[in-house]
């Protein structure tokens, strides 16, 4: 077992454990969560988050994140990505390598997810997928994929994009065009997704996600869709490195947003979301 102590708050790591799941053996974070201050039905399943982050850095990223969401009742499992963390691939980390990343990460989620219910003991019903950039591409495209039944009760992305079209990758992509998100947004499964970005994106343009969020918004129309379940949040300029790794001066906000969002969908007694914004934040 893995000596989280230099990584990870010591009231997190007594909670995670360090686990290899599926076929491919996937290095997995499972965070075991407390239940939340006067939650009734403790020995009922508890929901989980899946988290992939993104290109470069590995699952314990932002241990933050896992916290905030472990004493609010959520469960969370973070994978690392393809040629990253314990399976490190130098040549992984250059942005050519991203078709290559999402194309295998693709492929990888839902044998991870199957085991990761069962070793964590998660209610099936109440699971969430969610990324940051390389990440966030990831649970789109498995969002947005025909071929597979969602899963998903709800979703949460941070400064990624379902419109790969316009990124510096892209004339690359011929391994998984087929994937694009924006391209498949006929078949999005409208649950509740907050997706929250930063203006100055240096990595990830805005426009496209912007792009891509307007793809999918017809899904949200009633009489079929809900319109309160898509959250679309902007922050002003953050100080984050290049805009895009973070939120900067933002960041408590940022997790607050996601940890209240996913609190609120994946609550038992679970409601509609109260608002449906394309919301300017920091101003």
């Amino acid at each position: 077992m893995p000596d989280f102590s230099a990584r990870l708050p010591a009231s997190l790591a007594a909670r995670t454990r360090d686990l290899r799941l599926g076929a491919r053996g996937v290095p997995a974070l499972v965070v075991d969560p407390t239940p939340p201050a006067g939650a009734q039905g403790h020995d009922a399943p508890p929901p989980m988050l899946l988290w992939m982050h993104g290109r470069t850095v590995d699952r314990h990223l932002d241990p933050g994140r896992y916290l905030r969401l472990m004493r609010r009742g959520i469960g969370v499992c973070a994978i690392d990505l393809p040629g990253h963390g314990d399976r490190f691939d130098p040549e992984m980390q250059r942005p050519e390598a991203m078709p290559r990343i999402l194309r295998e990460a693709f492929e990888e989620i839902d044998d991870v997810l199957d085991e990761a219910i069962t070793v964590g003991g998660f209610d099936p019903k109440r699971i969430a997928i969610g990324g940051m950039s390389a990440g966030g591409m990831i649970a789109l495209a498995r969002l947005a994929d025909p071929e597979r039944p969602c899963r998903f009760a709800a979703a949460a992305v941070e400064c990624t994009t379902g419109s790969w079209r316009t990124l510096p990758w892209w004339p690359l992509a011929s391994r998984v065009a087929d994937l694009e998100p924006a391209a498949r947004a006929a078949s999005w499964p409208a649950i509740p997704l907050l997706a929250l970005h930063n203006r100055f994106d240096e990595w990830v343009p805005l426009r496209s996600q912007e792009a891509f969020i307007e793809a999918i918004r017809p899904r949200y129309e009633p009489p079929v869709g809900d319109p309160n379940a898509l959250e679309f949040v902007v922050f002003e300029k953050t100080g984050a490195p290049q805009e895009h790794a973070g939120f900067g001066r933002f960041a408590a906000d940022a997790k607050e947003r996601l940890v209240e969002f996913l609190a609120d969908h994946l609550a038992p007694d679970r409601r509609p979301a109260s608002t449906d914004r394309h919301s300017t934040a920091g101003e």
